[in-house]
């Protein structure tokens, strides 16, 4: 029989009556915390205790199991509840649970009670308590208070002021409290989080954080991003950003793509970065919105990209040898097919691609596998074939044969310009950028002489197109 006990958090009164009977019936007595101020009462009342040493959880509850097979009942006593902020009571339990010893909890109170006592604070909403020594690995939610526990030293105190700067201001005010339930010890200090680190810690002290107000909470990186996205979806958040889904957001998704395209041709850095913001926005949406629905949320999506890249590139993170950017292509290509089991190497080009973008992604991957011109010229061949089939065409006035003959020349140009290494939608888009500000000068000139474009002749609109071809890029 091992006896899990409580010893309260200090004062004599807050040992339980059940707790020191345990203690004097166990033949052996180990404690966890030979300081703690509960152990006055065992000395006073005759009962000998063993401190044991700091080491870790597993190596702890090893020694209690071990000394318990050959003197038995033994009594590990904790301080507070052996059930909350004792790790190693986590492995105890599971080992004898495996080996078959009986084990009885007999506590008492844990720190939680008397620090909210402290600290006057009524729980109607939920509490977060954590391990400071634990961060940061644990995030905490800032919408509920938190209490931290674990505050042994400077390091630590450090840690948690770096954590908390990440959602409050510095000047937000929270309480340290020192002995709780310590009857006639316990001091309870407001202190601001910027001060955090110039306070006194010790195994006794804990920190109750308030929740922190909208208008006061501060929101920083990725973590950040994710809780301000939450909220304007949450049922007290933005009324359009509540309304929207996966359907209501493709045509902002599109729009803020081509707004990073003109940003990357025209804009600043400023810009790019801006764009950029937004475009991921659009990420963060539709994977709120996913994670609402049970489907997957934002942390799962980047996990996903990350396990993809790293199986797509087995030449860096493998043993797969990759000399060139197309050798890079085809391994890529294989490891998809595989992956995905595709029959063909053209599944997976989304159709709602632009047209221009679409033709480019498949003649690139149908020429990965071999599908393809030796050299330019001979789809500067095709291009003369495709025109004449084109005439013939229009000269049948089929409107549906003209219209493939049309998609066979586009075709065979976005193939033309692959050859010459460049991407077709960039050069379609410059030139319609390049035929605007060639036509805005025209109307521009026109107005300047008293006339409207529509009152031109042809030999007066030749003669200022040839105009604006000199004065405009």
């Amino acid at each position: 029989m091992i006896y899990l006990v409580g010893l309260g958090t200090g004062s004599a009164h807050e040992l339980s009556s059940h707790a020191l009977g345990a203690l004097r019936r166990a033949r052996r007595v180990l404690v966890s915390t030979p300081d703690h101020p509960a152990l006055t009462t065992l000395r006073l009342t005759g009962i000998a205790y063993e401190g044991l040493p700091q080491t870790t959880p597993e190596e702890i509850a090893e020694r209690i199991l071990r000394t318990a097979r050959e003197e038995a009942p033994l009594a590990y006593a904790l301080p507070g509840n052996p059930l909350v902020a004792e790790p190693s009571v986590q492995h105890l339990l599971e080992r004898a649970r495996t080996e078959g010893i009986a084990v009885r909890l007999v506590p008492s109170r844990s720190f939680i009670e008397p620090t909210l006592e402290a600290v006057q604070a009524v729980m109607t909403t939920g509490l977060q308590i954590l391990d400071a020594s634990a961060l940061p690995t644990l995030v905490p939610n800032p919408q509920l208070p938190q209490l931290y526990y674990n505050l042994h030293s400077p390091e630590v105190a450090q840690t948690l002021q770096s954590q908390l700067r990440r959602f409050y201001p510095d000047e937000f005010a929270c309480t340290l409290v020192h002995s709780a339930g310590n009857e006639g010890a316990t001091e309870v200090q407001s202190i601001p989080i910027g001060a955090l680190t110039q306070a006194r810690w010790d195994t006794l002290t804990s920190l109750f954080v308030p929740a922190c107000p909208k208008r006061e909470r501060r929101f920083e990186g990725f973590d950040g991003l994710v809780d301000v996205v939450s909220a304007l979806r949450a049922p007290n958040g933005c009324p359009w950003d509540k309304e929207q889904t996966h359907e209501s957001l493709k045509g902002h998704l599109i729009e803020e793509s081509y707004e990073v395209l003109e940003a990357i041709e025209q804009g600043t850095p400023e810009d790019l970065r801006e764009e950029l913001g937004d475009l991921l926005l659009q990420v963060m949406m539709h994977s709120q919105i996913a994670s609402e629905r049970g489907d997957f949320d934002v942390h799962q999506v980047i996990q996903h990209l990350i396990d993809k890249l790293v199986s797509r590139h087995p030449h860096v993170f493998g043993e797969v040898s990759a000399e060139n950017a197309e050798q890079v292509l085809k391994n890529w290509d294989a490891i998809k097919r595989q992956q995905k089991q595709h029959e063909s190497i053209l599944e997976g080009v989304p159709k709602a691609m632009p047209a221009l973008l679409r033709a480019l992604e498949v003649s690139k991957r149908a020429a990965r596998v071999g599908f393809e011109w030796q050299d330019i010229q001979g789809v500067m061949d095709k291009l003369h074939e495709e025109q004449q089939e084109l005439q013939q065409a229009i000269g049948t006035g089929d409107a549906q044969r003209i219209a493939s003959e049309i998609g066979d020349l586009l075709f065979t140009v976005v193939n033309i310009a692959r050859h010459a290494k460049l991407d077709p939608e960039e050069c379609l888009r410059t030139m319609v950028d390049r035929f605007t500000a060639r036509f805005q000068w025209m109307e521009h000139t026109a107005q300047a002489q008293g006339s409207e474009l529509q009152t031109l002749s042809p030999d007066e609109w030749e003669d200022l197109w040839q105009q604006a071809k000199r004065y405009q890029v």
